[in-house]
């Protein structure tokens, strides 16, 4: 059976299960994975819906808006200004005559949850809520208050409390104390009124008890509000349940009034929403066809026929031209370019009929330098009796500074001045560089190794485990070593992996730096095994150390250790690697109170050295 727009569907079904539980009759179970892009299907309704347009056992339906019922109170929203300091804007729909009964009830409910895990990317870039109509009364204002100017009963409590209070309480709630960061520290919290000045939600948290909506429902109210205009409207445009209103696929629409001194583009403006008008886009029939390598087998009314089973009423309006009239519902939100019909086409029609052919052209995948360096790096490592790790890139503050006698100012932004090595041309006297791509690399390549950086952090960690990128390997291995401590000693650990630095000069804020990091541990400390192991690196590297005489002609540069003074390390019993003026790691006998903090009980050294220059060396 041929699914829609890439759904995956696995089958299951109860005669799997022991025989004491197979008294009910056979029956097949589907699990269906649906796409991120196909909002549509997030639902039993608008999968059916689209299974059976899919068939052919019906034409796809036709969104409308119903004008506004004439009541004695007016169905409008206003937006305050103060609402642009925490959500901005928000979309309104109504609708009228639904029947729920459980089954409807709980997939209106759930069709609101995935649309909450996926285009309203958790609450933070919108969030929806759904009123009983007959229980609140408009015109309705969308507001910004402090957490102390109001008070509501929150969906599901019995006490009436304000801001602050909600806080303490849902803080303890399984699934909404997720949602809580998001406006916890805001001055201001938004909040959603009717004419009576009673609240109807603070949104993105919870609705109120007094205007949710039960089985008996028959008129709903939806309000989404968003720092994301066009995923609010997407969000709405889907969650209008309107097969099941009064007249089948009809929404009434909100007028919703920005305040003139809103600060946004619809300041002093009027938005109807929501919007359910259809885009309609001409494209070529053959040039469809060519894409896919079918021009020779169907024609332009399958292709029509093929873009109507994919929820895109088609037609032809120039045989001659080969022009197709493409009508792109709001419920295909994904549909944005050619490229997309092409993409359908290619699913109505089938992969599996799809000829298979050789390219035209043949490419060659080369390795990415700092990944061959790497695999390198891992070799000579594994060759001296070292083990390698795999480890999370993500850990607490505390493993990544506290436990290893560091201090970091967290407030920092990455601000951080130029480093000495950064340099866009060579110093006098180094070779140029070889080519245009030597020279771009040199920019980037020439950080020297940081002790102590400043961290990336996570805004809203799920578990305190992961709070921060890494900015060392060293944690890591520790981790590694107190998980491994039963083993007979000596433990000798290794991992070539990449830390995350801050960076004001990186584009994203931050940057990733390819890192080597070797720990010994045994009845010594090891220090001789770590220095050893650097110069076999070093070596390989095409490097020798400067007390060395009479080395290969193939070593282009030196290296030497100078005293540093690095809280994680012993006293007197560390030093940082120097290629010229350049740091390029540090070695050392770990501090016993690190080892403490890893619950370790015996000594460890340890080597960590930054990778990225040597690409650069290398290619001299």
């Amino acid at each position: 059976m041929r699914l829609l727009a890439n759904t995956r569907c696995t089958l299951g079904n109860e005669d799997m299960m022991p025989k004491k539980q197979t008294r009910s009759p056979k029956r097949v179970i589907y699990k269906v994975d649906v796409p991120a892009n196909r909002y549509d299907l997030l639902c039993l309704e608008g999968l059916t819906t689209a299974l059976k347009v899919f068939r052919g056992l019906t034409k796809p339906p036709t969104y409308t808006l119903d004008p506004p019922v004439q009541t004695n109170k007016a169905l409008t929203m206003t937006v305050s200004p103060e609402t642009a300091q925490v959500r901005p804007y928000v979309v309104c729909a109504i609708l009228r005559g639904i029947q729920f009964d459980e089954a409807r009830y709980q997939s209106f409910i759930d069709l609101q949850d995935k649309l909450h895990q996926n285009i309203c990317r958790r609450r933070t870039l919108a969030s929806m809520g759904t009123h009983d109509l007959s229980k609140i009364e408009g015109p309705f204002t969308y507001d910004a208050l402090p957490p102390d100017s109001f008070t509501f009963v929150p969906l599901g409590q019995t006490e009436e409390m304000d801001g602050n209070r909600m806080m303490e309480v849902l803080s303890h709630h399984q699934q909404l104390k997720a949602y809580l960061p998001i406006i916890k520290d805001a001055p201001l919290y938004p909040v959603i009124r009717d004419a009576k000045k009673r609240i109807l939600s603070l949104p993105p948290i919870i609705n109120s008890e007094f205007s949710k909506i039960t089985l008996d429902t028959r008129d709903v109210f939806i309000e989404c509000t968003c720092t994301d205009l066009t995923k609010g409207k997407t969000a709405v445009e889907h969650a209008a349940f309107s097969q099941y209103s009064a007249k089948p696929f009809t929404v009434e629409p909100v007028p919703v009034t920005y305040s003139a001194g809103h600060a946004s583009k619809w300041a002093g403006r009027t938005m109807v929403t929501p919007d359910l008008t259809s885009r309609v886009i001409e494209v070529s029939g053959l040039r469809l066809r060519k894409a896919l390598a079918i021009e020779d087998k169907i024609g332009d009314e399958q292709v029509a026929s093929d873009l109507t089973r994919m929820f895109l009423p088609s037609k032809v309006v120039d045989a001659a031209k080969d022009t197709l009239q493409v009508t792109i519902p709001v419920t295909r939100s994904d549909v944005m370019h050619e490229c997309d019909l092409i993409e359908d086409l290619a699913i109505s029609y089938g992969y599996n009929n799809l000829d298979a052919t050789v390219p035209l052209t043949v490419t060659f995948p080369k390795e990415q330098p700092i990944n061959r360096l790497s695999d390198l790096m891992r070799s000579e490592c594994a060759m001296a009796g070292f083990c390698e790790c795999l480890t999370w890139v993500l850990l607490n503050t505390k493993e990544n500074y506290d436990y290893l006698r560091r201090d970091v100012d967290l407030e920092l932004t990455g601000k951080e001045p130029i480093p000495k090595a950064f340099q866009k041309h060579p110093p006098t006297g180094a070779k140029s560089p070889k080519s245009k791509l030597a020279a771009h690399d040199a920019e980037s390549l020439y950080y020297p190794y940081e002790i102590n950086p400043v961290p990336v952090q996570l805004s809203n960690p799920k578990t305190r485990d992961f709070e921060i990128c890494r900015t060392s390997l060293i944690p890591c291995l520790l981790k590694v070593l107190q998980s491994n401590k039963h083993n007979p000693p000596p433990i000798k650990l290794f991992e070539v992996s990449d830390v995350v630095i801050q960076s004001s000069l990186a584009e994203t804020g931050a940057r990733n730096e390819r890192r080597l990091a070797a720990l010994i541990a045994g009845t010594s400390s090891g220090f001789e095994t770590i220095h050893g192991l650097l110069n076999q690196i070093m070596w390989s590297l095409n490097l020798a150390a400067d007390f060395e005489e009479n080395v290969n002609k193939r070593v282009q540069r030196r290296y030497h250790l100078e005293e540093i003074d690095d809280a994680a390390m012993f006293p007197g019993r560390q030093a940082k690697v120097m290629v010229g003026d350049v740091c390029i790691g540090i070695l050392g006998v770990l501090h016993p109170e690190v080892l403490e903090h890893f619950d370790m009980s015996f000594p460890a050294s340890v080597l960590e050295i930054t990778l990225e220059p040597f690409l650069e060396w290398l290619r001299e």
